[in-house]
């Protein structure tokens, strides 16, 4: 994102781009409905989130528009004297792990798939760790 369009303070950026998640998922970002820069408070230790969200044919009024059904991805700012170390973390370890996990969801069972997931990876002291919510 551009320095002019950009809505972070000056002490935190993004640690990664659109270029890195589209080189990343290769033909898996197909499959993302929504990619976010968020630019809120921040999440702590929280460097990468991911969300599946469900089709819910039994429930009319979710208010889920089918466009939205498939994967929704938040980059979450960081210190800016950290971007390029998470940078490199996030491009060796988290991006591949996404991928994988976009590419089992494909083939996942109905159940799975029409149910909401979501999947953050935290970086605390230069490791990188992922928890899975349901």
């Amino acid at each position: 994102m551009s320095a002019r369009n950009r809505r972070l303070p000056r002490h935190r950026a993004w640690p990664l781009t659109t270029t890195d998640i589209n080189e990343c998922l290769g033909p898996y970002i197909g499959r993302v409905t929504d990619l976010r820069f968020l630019t809120g408070h921040d999440g702590g230790t929280i460097v990468l989130g991911a969300a599946w969200v469900a089709a819910d044919p039994r429930n009319h009024g979710r208010g889920i528009h089918p466009d939205m059904v498939g994967f929704r991805i938040d980059v979450h700012p960081v210190d800016a004297t950290d971007r390029a170390a998470t940078r490199t973390v996030l491009r060796a370890h988290a991006l591949p792990q996404l991928r994988e996990w976009i590419a089992r969801a494909a083939t996942a069972n109905e159940t799975w798939q029409s149910t909401d997931h979501q999947r953050h990876w935290r970086l605390t002291d230069g490791h990188l760790m992922h928890s899975d919510e349901a």
